[in-house]
């Protein structure tokens, strides 16, 4: 399944294919801020991550917009979602004891859950499967499982459970773990004065009076590359990887590990390692500057995407829809703390869940950029 994935839906050609999506989205963001800023000066930027990566994938996903999936139905689903996906069942851990996640109730909660998940994945699927369907959802990802399922050649056949697999995968990692990321990136920026002041610096420069920042453009601002790295660095979406399960037995630091354990990798951990990075507690982008270390997975010292065959296939989706938009925001804005904030006042807790999401919004003040 997941080369199948890397190869028909998350593919260099179908990233660039869903651009003018992202372009769209990333311009109706700044435009929704721009009133916001006129109004009231005062921008929620983690609910506009939120906004914005909602609707990418959903349109990108579903052919649908955000606004059409039942927006509170939709958004109350998958937090839940994310809720059971980190709360503790004790039969993972003693299998003779799982009746008692029963009596209390969260197993039928997960249940639940799980079929309220199932309905919205089985309505997407039938909206598809309609002769009379709009034409927004030729071609998205969904369009192509369906294909891949008609084809009969095709030297893996899947099915609708396999399909739905995937519809998950998309809705819960590809939406929460990019608007965690813009919200972190902007969070350790503001706290960083001159940091932000190099990377809008750079975008101003290099993008002059244009209006807007093209994905054309991202390759000539390579602050903005550190700045995309070191927030992975430091904040990296998913600081635990998926679950593993070892396959045969290990010896590692003098811990014996039998076959069949299930393991995660501590990438949070790993990005703030001390042997490995120096200062590693201070985001300073500039260690990536004329530097080979990259996040695809070939440095151990940096893995958000995880590495190997079982690295994220939503990798270069993530990234560009993370770099478009950080770039305009920067590009766009003057962003400034709320009066009578400093640096050291913004809230750094993180929330729990799959994702480490800000505890509390990133609140900023933003004045539209008069370009000279």
């Amino acid at each position: 399944m997941r080369k199948l994935s890397l190869s028909h839906l998350f593919s260099v050609k179908q990233v660039v294919s869903f651009l003018p999506i992202r372009k769209e989205e990333v311009s109706r963001m700044i435009e929704e801020m721009t009133k916001t800023s006129d109004s009231s000066g005062l921008i929620n930027v983690s609910r506009a991550a939120f906004l914005l990566t909602n609707r990418i994938i959903c349109r990108a996903g579903f052919g649908k917009k955000y606004d059409e999936m039942g927006k509170k139905r939709f958004d109350e689903v998958f937090e839940e979602a994310q809720v059971t996906g980190t709360a503790f069942f004790l039969g993972d851990y003693f299998p003779l004891l799982g009746w008692i996640d029963k009596f209390t109730g969260m197993h039928s909660r997960l249940e639940k859950n799980f079929r309220e998940l199932d309905n919205i994945y089985q309505q997407l699927i039938d909206d598809h499967l309609d002769p009379n369907r709009p034409e927004s959802m030729n071609g998205d990802i969904l369009d192509l499982m369906i294909k891949l399922k008609q084809d009969q050649t095709a030297a893996v056949q899947i099915d609708w459970d396999n399909i739905k697999g995937i519809l998950m995968n998309v809705l819960i990692a590809g939406t929460d773990t990019i608007s965690s990321l813009i919200a972190w990136g902007m969070t350790a920026l503001i706290k960083k004065p001159q940091e932000m002041k190099k990377a809008q610096e750079e975008v101003w420069n290099v993008i002059g009076n244009k209006g807007v920042v093209d994905e054309d453009d991202i390759k000539n601002l390579p602050y903005l590359k550190a700045v995309t790295k070191e927030t992975l660095r430091m904040f990296p979406p998913t600081p635990l990887s998926v679950p593993r399960e070892s396959t045969q037995h290990c010896t590692i630091d003098g811990y014996d590990i039998p076959p069949k354990t299930m393991m995660y990798v501590n990438i949070y951990a790993i990005g703030l390692d001390p042997e490995y990075w120096e200062n590693p507690t201070e985001f300073m982008p500039e260690r990536f500057l004329n530097s080979t270390i990259d996040y695809k997975g070939h440095d151990y010292g940096l893995i958000p995407f995880g590495s190997g065959r079982r690295g994220c296939p939503g990798m270069n989706i993530g990234v560009a829809t993370f770099e478009l938009a950080l770039a305009n925001l920067l590009y766009s804005f003057e962003w400034e703390l709320p009066n009578g904030m400093k640096e050291e006042d913004v809230d750094m807790e993180e929330s729990t869940g799959l994702t480490t999401h800000k505890k509390t919004d990133l609140f900023l003040v933003g004045k539209r950029y008069k370009y000279n």
